[in-house]
């Protein structure tokens, strides 16, 4: 599947951010999808994902109770809402599409591009 990420920016601390990453493929129903970040000088890492179905989800601790990851399989999307953001969430956002169990590591077999999120302090 191809998938193409957008929405990222340049927002102060607390505010929010929408991700949205549009797929083409016949796969992406079958596919867990997710999204990873590499901030500056760092390996990328995961920050949560999304069953098949679009009813089961996963997030990295460090951004729980914070973001919200859906999937629409309508219109081949999957978002990611990103509220009380931090300096600390600056980094390239990526979505990332694959075989899979949302509650093991997940190592997705497609990626987009990545977008730009900045968080001024």
């Amino acid at each position: 599947v191809q998938l193409q990420a957008s929405g990222g920016g340049l927002v102060q601390a607390g505010g929010s951010l929408r991700l949205s990453c549009a797929a083409s493929g016949r796969t992406f129903r079958s596919y867990l999808m997710g999204w990873f970040r590499q901030p500056p000088g760092k390996d990328r890492e995961f920050v949560a994902a999304i069953t098949q179905s679009g009813t089961g989800t996963r997030y990295a601790d460090s951004v729980k109770g914070r973001f919200t990851i859906s999937k629409d399989n309508a219109k081949n999307t999957v978002n990611l809402q990103m509220n009380s953001l931090k300096p600390e969430d600056t980094a390239i956002y990526y979505c990332a599409g694959g075989n899979g169990n949302v509650y093991a590591p997940f190592a997705p077999d497609d990626w987009g591009q990545g977008t730009q999120v900045t968080v001024s302090s």
